[in-house]
């Protein structure tokens, strides 16, 4: 049944990474139980911490672990395992035996956000040392709002239309626009690589770059210029395109669609403040 389920996941458009964490849930859901049932994934829901703490289920030992739980870990890493197993009750016909997931409080800030400031600071010094590889790089990520494995997939072709498109397991079109200047700056760049055709973001050995290489070398770039490190991750400069998008256009549906969110809801976090605009208003408002 789990080869089954795996030839099921890879059937559908989920990255590399989720696979991969399904099919540990799904295997360690294997180790506990040998079949399925709606008692046993109800226990399964908190084995895999409570089995440690506890010898049996009781309500009394689930509501001790539970208040247990909300000290040491985060809504969705439990929801996380709950996803994996619903995505496998599906593929075996069982929708009616889903697991509710928990509810995941939002904070009131974004948290860890490069902020314009030090994103124009990050981009000048690269395009100063001539470093135009990476300076694409977070260019491409700060003025499209790709995620960065949208962001290796792009080609000399998508940016000689403008766009890229991309499709959803359930057909859905996302297009990723490349801003008129970025298209400019970029083909200037392509022509003197003297590249028509490809991926653009290539390693040394011209292959594509991977995204945990993207992650690992902007950390780097961030101590050398003297930027924190917390802010400057792939995610960040999406994070600052939607933050940047919302301070010129309060057209929050259209940016839903940018952002390719399905729901306009998880847009919304992006008109809260990050932690650091929370705490300079309020250094500034605040004389009492």
């Amino acid at each position: 049944m789990i080869e089954e389920f795996e030839r099921h996941l890879r059937g559908t458009n989920l990255s590399e990474n989720t696979i991969s964490s399904y099919m540990f849930a799904i295997k360690q859901y294997g180790e506990q139980y040998d079949d399925i049932t709606q008692k046993k994934l109800r226990e399964y829901k908190v084995w895999q911490q409570f089995g440690e703490r506890h010898d049996t289920v009781t309500k009394r030992n689930l509501k001790e672990h539970k208040a247990w739980l909300i000290e040491q870990y985060k809504p969705k890493t439990v929801n996380l395992r709950i996803r994996a197993i619903n995505c496998y009750l599906e593929s075996i016909g069982k929708d009616s035996w889903k697991l509710s997931s928990v509810k995941v409080q939002q904070k009131a800030f974004l948290e860890n956000v490069i902020s314009e400031a030090d994103y124009i600071y990050f981009k000048n010094c690269l395009k100063r040392d001539d470093n135009m590889l990476w300076y694409f790089v977070i260019r491409f990520l700060a003025a499209t709002g790709a995620r960065v494995s949208e962001l290796v997939q792009i080609k000399v072709e998508h940016i000689k239309l403008g766009h890229l498109d991309l499709y959803s397991k359930g057909g859905k079109l996302r297009r990723i626009y490349i801003p008129k200047s970025l298209q400019d700056e970029a083909i200037v760049w392509l022509e003197e690589k003297q590249q028509d055709s490809g991926f653009i973001f290539l390693n040394r050995f011209g292959e594509r770059i991977t995204t945990r290489g993207i992650s690992g070398q902007l950390k780097k770039l961030a101590l050398k210029y003297g930027i924190d490190p917390a802010v400057v991750y792939p995610h960040s400069f999406r994070h600052r395109f939607a933050k940047s998008f919302l301070d010129r256009c309060s057209d929050i549906a259209f940016l839903a669609d940018l952002m390719g969110h399905e729901s306009i809801e998880t847009t919304r976090i992006y008109l809260r403040k990050t932690a650091t605009e929370q705490r300079t208003l309020v250094d500034n408002i605040v004389d009492w």
